[in-house]
């Protein structure tokens, strides 16, 4: 009989250790909705121009000034090795897309960037340089997707994305880098989620 009372509670224990390891880590697992198509949001984002300008004269550069109609973009452009850069502040749209393990980012022009979350990294041999492609890894910390840019000219760039004004909207703040910079370019980017719109 004492054998039998102790045994008893064994079964609520086994219970609640299965909700543990079961049920939430589920629930941990549970990410924002990134995944979809987005578009900028110019009145909310920072002016990239304005942006890597204010950073070009703080390295010393010659800037001409644009009094009346300034040129969209001017700074834009550049070595492919470079593009990751451009496509990050400059692309007007984003398409989100998750493939366990794997967000696939796709900018104007079908560029499509894999941005890989399994923990991956990638070491570069200086004598591989050449051949090396772009790399982006990324994590999440509580409701934020961090993501690091490794493009082959050297430099890099960190993006935090998260969801924001009920999932309507999604913030991604972003330090730039290049390997010709000294200085980070830091700007913010707002789009608005594009909804599909419904037949009547």
């Amino acid at each position: 009989m004492s054998f039998y009372y102790r045994a008893k509670p064994v079964i609520p224990c086994v219970l609640v250790l299965f909700l543990f390891v079961c049920i939430l880590p589920a629930q941990a697992q549970e990410r924002p909705a990134l995944s979809g198509n987005w578009i900028v949001n110019a009145e909310l984002s920072d002016n990239t121009d304005k942006k890597v300008e204010g950073v070009l004269r703080n390295m010393g550069q010659k800037v001409n000034r644009c009094w009346l109609r300034c040129e969209e973009d001017r700074y834009r452009g550049g070595p492919k090795e470079q593009e990751v850069y451009d496509r990050l502040s400059y692309d007007k749209t984003l398409s989100i897309e998750l493939i366990e393990p794997t967000y696939r980012f796709t900018y104007e022009d079908n560029y499509q960037r894999p941005v890989y979350t399994d923990g991956r990294s990638q070491s570069v041999s200086l004598n591989r340089l050449e051949t090396v492609e772009d790399f982006s890894f990324a994590h999440w910390e509580d409701n934020q997707l961090l993501v690091e840019a490794r493009p082959r000219d050297g430099g890099f760039a960190n993006e935090t994305y998260s969801l924001i004004d009920g999932g309507t909207r999604l913030k991604a703040d972003l330090y730039i880098l290049p390997a010709a910079f000294s200085e980070p370019i830091e700007l913010v980017r707002i789009y608005d989620r594009i909804v599909n719109a419904v037949a009547p």
